[in-house]
Formats: C-alpha cells, sequence, structure tokens
C-alpha cells in the first residue's frame, strides 16, 4: 500500500493573516521531511524513536584526560603554541590555587556572633515599635517614667524687678 499524502494548503491560503500559524507549521514539517530525507541512510527508525543520554567517542583521550597530540615547543609553530597557552589559561581558570585565610573560620564566628546578632534583634524590634516609643527613643532615651514624656512649655522670664 502506498503512504497516503496529506493534502497541501495552497501558497495564496497560507499567506492570509488568519493561517500564519498554520504556515510556520506546514514550513516546519516540511523542514523536518527533508532532513529526514538527507540522512535516512545513516540514521534508523531506532535512532529516531530512542532518547539516549550517551554520547559515543571514537577515542579515548577525552575519557582518559590525555592531552592534545599535536604539540611545540621554543616558536617551531607559534600558531599551536597560542592554542597551547589558551587551553593552560583555561585550565589554570577553572582550578584557582587556595588562598591563604587572613582571618580564621573561629575569628570569624566570634566576630558574626559578636556584631551581627544585636543588630538583628535590635532591627526586629524596631519593626514592632510603636509611635510613643519612638518619640520616647527621640527626645530624650529609653527612660520609662512619665515625667520623660512631659512637653516642655514656654516659661515666663524672670524680672528682676521683684
Amino acid at each position: 500500500m502506498p503512504a497516503k499524502s496529506k493534502p497541501r494548503l495552497s501558497r495564496g491560503v497560507l499567506d492570509m493573516k488568519f493561517m500564519q500559524r498554520t504556515k510556520v507549521k506546514v514550513e516546519k514539517e516540511a523542514a523536518d521531511e527533508q532532513s529526514r530525507a538527507l540522512y535516512s541512510n545513516e540514521i534508523n527508525q531506532k535512532m529516531l524513536n530512542s532518547t539516549s543520554n550517551f554520547v559515543v567517542e571514537s577515542s579515548y583521550s577525552t575519557c582518559a584526560g590525555l592531552i592534545d597530540g599535536r604539540l611545540s615547543f621554543r616558536g617551531m609553530n607559534p600558531e599551536l603554541e597560542l592554542l597551547m597557552e589558551q587551553d593552560l589559561v583555561e585550565k589554570q581558570g577553572r582550578t584557582r590555587p587556595e588562598q591563604p585565610k587572613e582571618v580564621s573560620d573561629q575569628d570569624m564566628v566570634k566576630a558574626y556572633y559578636a556584631n551581627k546578632a544585636p543588630t538583628v534583634s535590635g532591627s526586629m524590634s524596631k519593626k514592632f515599635n510603636t509611635k510613643k516609643d519612638f518619640k520616647r527613643k527621640q527626645i530624650g532615651g529609653d527612660s520609662e517614667s512619665p515625667h520623660a514624656m512631659k512637653r516642655q512649655h514656654f516659661k515666663k522670664p524672670r524680672s528682676d524687678d521683684e
């Protein structure tokens, strides 16, 4: 039995404004069909349907961590030496040498808890302060006496005549 062919829409219909999505879909299908036809002798049905996470390498040099086969020393091949130098810089960029610590971990922990803990509790207490507490701190401190909240009124100057 011959394979059924889908009826194709004409170019004029596909160029209409409401058919733009269909046009993109049809073009994508045509491109996929062409690519399948090009590689049909290399790709079998099992390869198309499988989802493989494996990469097949023709050489074991990448697995064993071997260096490239082309080497150059003392300016014999400057282009190759430049490539080797770039690879070396790239490898050194990935693995940074460990720098000596100026402050030990124990000192950092002590400094963190000595300085950070009070500020955290202070900032959280600020969040729940009332307006009255805020005004009390602005006027003159944290004293809890009612006289601290007393407003100061203008006092008449004393007259020296009396």
